[in-house]
């Protein structure tokens, strides 16, 4: 077996050509299929083709926000490390995870809850639109479900990837039912890697159409 040693360009240039001729007939509108394709480079999972849902106009709608600065909270710090933060400040943003902060270990302890719980709260209070990266927690998803029904928080966009088998689907389907745009991966699939590998998608079409 011959092994090709290509840059890392080359790689992923021939990576998704790789992943295009597999998909064969299956199609996705332009920038659907970008963000499709992103996953499976991730994951070299191609189920991601059938059980990743978008709502209407979530990606236009994303790339919008972004656009206006809006901000990413994932619920690890494993998604905030990989997401493009450079590429996020081009446009004003950050990302933040509040997860490991000692006052919100604290508090969740107090209260008998999860750190995930309590992070969505701290998310939620924060004056700028935001964009939800939920790729470990459910208890994340059902209390963003419970904010945006409840207090009528209006995030830009939750994406929701946990992947498990404990409230995993259950916690995805709030998601979808809510009302708000997302970007979910049905069933127990997912992963901080594949919120990460969403939201850099986002930016890269972004920068693509921007040509930055």
């Amino acid at each position: 077996m011959e092994i090709e040693y290509r840059n890392p360009a080359e790689i992923e240039k021939r990576s998704f050509a790789i992943i295009t001729e597999e998909l064969g007939n299956r199609t996705f509108p332009e920038e659907i299929a970008l963000v499709v394709k992103r996953v499976i480079h991730t994951t070299a999972d191609f189920d991601y083709a059938d059980n990743l849902v978008f709502s209407n106009d979530a990606v236009s709608r994303a790339m919008n926000a972004i656009r206006n600065g809006a901000h990413i909270v994932t619920d690890t710090n494993m998604a905030k490390a990989g997401i493009n933060k450079k590429t996020l400040a081009k446009f004003g943003g950050e990302v933040h995870c509040f997860i490991a902060e000692p006052d919100v270990a604290a508090e969740a302890k107090q209260r008998n809850v999860t750190r995930s719980i309590v992070s969505m709260e701290r998310a939620a209070k924060l004056d700028v639109p935001v964009i939800f990266a939920i790729g470990n927690a459910p208890t994340a998803l059902i209390q963003l479900e419970k904010l945006i029904r409840e207090d009528g928080l209006k995030p830009e966009l939750v994406i929701g990837v946990p992947v498990g088998f404990v409230n995993v689907v259950e916690s995805k389907e709030l998601i979808i039912r809510s009302g708000v745009p997302h970007i979910v991966a049905r069933g127990r699939k997912g992963g901080s890697n594949v919120a990460a590998a969403i939201v850099n998608a986002l930016l890269y079409q972004l920068v693509h159409r921007e040509g930055f």
